[in-house]
């Protein structure tokens, strides 16, 4: 396959990638809150990988932690998420998922999980890290792209 081709490929597979991925509507229970990706991102590290401080969320979503504060107290306030003092040092906040929303989190996202496990599980790990590495790549580019086509007069 040229490359060519590879990207004819893809640029019609992302659209219809976004596509479905939009139409996994959140549970009833989440659908009022008015979620953006970058909630959907929160939310995955903490299903995924457990609870975790403000810093360590902000280091993974590679935002300023006063971004994820925000995200986070807002959150919070719909009862999503709950901060509670760390017993190893109590000036840092542990913030995880309510037992309450974790049910309906875990049925909206779960999903994305189990197709990524599907389409990277017979690969193996320096495949894996191709294939990621491809996308963070991609995403540099487009990301450059855009502030290009910005800043053009």
């Amino acid at each position: 396959m040229s490359t060519d081709d590879a990207v004819r490929e893809l640029i019609m597979l992302f659209p219809r990638l976004v596509g479905r991925a939009k139409r996994i509507t959140p549970p009833e229970q989440l659908r009022t809150f008015d979620l953006a990706p970058r909630h959907l991102s929160l939310l995955s590290l903490l299903l995924h990988d457990g609870p975790q401080t403000v810093s360590q969320l902000a280091a993974r979503l590679e935002v300023a932690p006063t971004t994820v504060s925000l995200l986070i107290g807002d959150l919070s306030r719909k009862g999503v998420l709950a901060r509670r003092e760390d017993d190893d040092d109590r000036r840092r906040r542990i913030v995880d998922i309510t037992e309450q929303a974790r049910p309906a989190i875990s049925e909206w996202l779960s999903p994305f999980a189990r197709a990524w496990r599907q389409a990277l599980g017979s690969l193996s790990a320096e495949q894996q890290r191709l294939v990621v590495d491809t996308l963070l790549a991609y995403e540099a580019a487009v990301t450059d792209e855009a502030a290009v086509t910005d800043e053009a007069p």
